[in-house]
């Protein structure tokens, strides 16, 4: 809290209030102040950035020799800055030996200025100490000058800052006291508690030394574990390629011993294919043979064809008698068809048949009827179902193109995050447990006000990061893209007990009086290994965001045992509090405007919408199958229609047109008889 830790002061000696107008070329308030002071004396002080000050100009009087006050009041920052002003060294104050240690914490640089009385003109002295270089400026009466002619102007004042006749600091005052004061085993023991805390303090550093080198190794053993498995792989390649080089080997030896045992086969086969050689020359007669015989079958072939001829022509002799008799039946069915219309008159009464026809054609057309009636229903519940899809099909699109801009600015700021989001998304079946694209693309902030307290709370580097249910997925994850890809990507594996429904220590409500409204992690949503590491790694769960009423109250807000982190409307304070005096220090810094997270997807929302499109599929699907059974049972009845009709119509014929029917076909018959005849 840049507010709360800068301390203005103004201090002013109680025995200078009738000086506390700038003094200069000698020349006090009031008559007859000069003759007060003498050479050297300190007529102002001023401090700025210098230890606990931000600002402070003492007026000491005439008389000056000690100064005290309360604890803290700072007496011995104006020690040090009268030490230091007069060019003292750093091992008179024995509190640091750097001049840099001087300058107030979170300064660049601080600033002291002496103004001495001199007769003829006051020297006014200013100091200017640099904390990056522990270098100073020297100033004498506004001209740039080095240190020592500052030491020489001082000890032209007769001012001895090393003599303890002078100057005595507080240390030194304390081991006197002690000596002269206490019994006389009490300077030893201080010494000995002295030397057992910077013994101590030298042993804390061994442990942080060896605790950041344990550290150190561990990250090393564990960057080697995957050179050591490369090592192994490698050795693996190489023991396989020293094996199959001893299987060539073998095998062009065999490749020897076969190409040996040829040549002896072929030496040992050699008199044998002499034979052959023999046996060919007496089979060229039989070859002369054989063309003998082949002209002799083509001759027997040629009579063959001959007998075939013969074949054919008693084939059609045969066919003429067929005919024959198929003319001999054809006119016993026109007998056939002459007796059949002479018995025309005698069949039964088809009316009743025809009428009952009717009926059922009248039943189908109001069994059709209906069924277009539930097609067009069907038809625009459909078309209302499309519409619906459609516009779900919109909001989702919309999302996923918010999605797509989260995942343009992670390309434009991080481009092998990008490459390796792409190849998990085309691999994720090589991995067994829950893995998650980097957080800024997870992350779902509920209100957009809300996105600069979670991008401020978390790491850029944490924001891009993969999280991984299982370790042993992120090592293979690690080693396609980091080893294999040469990306540089960061990966995280979740907590194995989840945390992500860890309750805070404090419920929101005992906290709204201070103007605190909820936690951090109920200002967005993520998946539960993303929340649960968030939770454990960033105590989101813990980490209260408040209003301006907060910043108001912050004096009061920073006092609670319970808070580490907070947020107010535009700034994040962190606080510290002291193990040995449970001070509390405080450090505040602004929020800035979010990056990455404004641009908010509800992931429940869009698991809805989801939800209605497979919904709406579904109705779909259960409507077309409707419709084909429909259609189905439509065309049943169209068919059984059209029987209907065929029915009533051959019924109708054979009720009106007995007789006719009858002639006809005997004419038909007759014809065909004359056909054949003819032919």
């Amino acid at each position: 809290m840049a507010e709360l830790s800068k301390k203005r002061r103004t201090t002013q000696s109680s025995s200078s209030q009738t000086s506390r107008s700038s003094l200069s070329s000698g020349q006090l308030d009031g008559s007859g102040g000069e003759s007060r002071y003498v050479e050297g004396s300190i007529l102002r002080l001023t401090m700025k950035n210098f230890l606990t000050y931000d600002y402070s100009v003492v007026y000491p009087g005439p008389n000056l020799n000690m100064i005290v006050g309360a604890n803290g009041t700072g007496k011995s920052s104006i020690v040090c800055a009268i030490c230091l002003g007069l060019a003292g060294k750093t091992a008179i104050l024995g509190r640091g030996d750097k001049v840099g240690l001087y300058v107030k914490r979170g300064c660049h640089k601080g600033f002291i200025e002496i103004e001495l009385y001199k007769s003829g003109g006051n020297l006014v002295i200013n100091r200017e100490i640099h904390v990056e270089n522990n270098q100073s400026l020297w100033m004498l009466n506004g001209r740039h000058c080095n240190q020592k002619t500052v030491e020489e102007e001082v000890k032209a004042l007769r001012i001895q800052v090393s003599n303890l006749c002078q100057f005595l600091p507080q240390i030194e005052l304390l081991e006197a006291t002690e000596k002269s004061v206490g019994p006389p085993e009490m300077y030893e023991y201080h010494c000995e508690l002295k030397n057992f805390r910077n013994r101590e303090r030298e042993l804390e550093n061994v442990v942080k030394e060896k605790a950041s080198f344990l550290e150190k190794a561990k990250q090393r053993n564990e960057r080697n574990k995957h050179d050591v498995n490369r090592y192994y792989e490698k050795k693996r390649h190489l023991d396989e390629y020293e094996t199959t080089r001893k299987e060539l080997e073998g095998v062009k030896k065999e490749r020897d011993e076969a190409k040996k045992q040829l040549s002896a086969l072929k030496q040992a086969q050699a008199p044998m294919l002499k034979k052959i050689q023999l046996i060919d020359n007496q089979l060229k007669p039989t070859e002369a043979q054989i063309k003998a015989k082949t002209v002799a079958i083509k001759e027997a072939s040629l009579k063959c064809k001959q007998k075939q001829d013969q074949l054919d022509r008693k084939h059609k002799e045969m066919e003429e008698e067929d005919q024959q008799k198929r003319i001999s039946n054809t006119r016993r069915t026109i007998e056939d068809l002459k007796a059949e219309l002479a018995k025309v008159g005698d069949q039964p009464d088809v009316s009743p048949r025809i009428n009952a026809v009717n009926v059922e054609l009248r039943r189908i057309q109001v069994d059709r009827a209906k069924i277009e009636g539930e097609k067009s229903d069907l038809r625009r519940e459909k078309d209302n179902i499309l519409a619906e899809s459609k516009m779900l099909e919109k909001k989702l699109n919309d999302m996923n193109n918010m999605m797509n801009a989260k995942e343009e600015k992670l390309r434009g700021r991080h481009r092998d995050t990008h490459t390796a989001l792409q190849w998990l998304r085309q691999n994720k079946e090589l991995f067994v447990g829950n893995v998650h694209e980097p957080m800024m693309l997870v992350i779902s902030v509920k209100d957009h006000r809300y996105a600069k307290y979670v991008e401020n709370h978390i790491s850029f580097h944490d924001l891009r990061a993969f999280v991984f249910q299982r370790k042993d997925d992120m090592e293979k994850f690690m080693t396609e893209v980091r080893d294999k890809m040469n990306l540089k990507v960061n990966s995280i594996s979740a907590p194995e007990e989840s945390c992500s429904k860890r309750s805070p220590s404090r419920n929101i409500e005992s906290l709204r009086r201070f103007g605190f409204f909820t936690y951090l992690r109920e200002m967005f949503d993520a998946p539960d290994e993303v929340m649960s590491y968030l939770c454990h790694q960033y105590r989101v769960h813990d980490v209260p965001v408040g209003n301006e009423q907060t910043k108001s109250m912050i004096r009061t807000v920073i006092e609670e045992p319970y808070l580490k982190v907070l947020y107010t409307t535009e700034e994040r304070y962190t606080l510290k509090r002291s193990f040995y005096s449970n001070k509390i220090s405080t450090s505040n810094s602004a929020v800035h405007p979010s990056q990455y997270l404004t641009i908010t997807v509800d992931a429940e929302e869009k698991r809805q919408l989801e939800q209605q499109m497979k919904a709406c599929d579904s109705k779909l699907r259960d409507i077309d199958e409707r419709m084909k059974a429909l259609q189905k049972e439509f065309t049943a009845l169209d068919r059984r229609d059209n029987e209907l009709l065929a029915e009533k119509k051959q019924l109708s014929e054979l009720k009106g047109k007995k007789t006719t029917g009858a002639e006809n076909q005997h004419q038909t018959g007759q014809s065909e008889a004359d056909g054949a005849e003819c032919y």
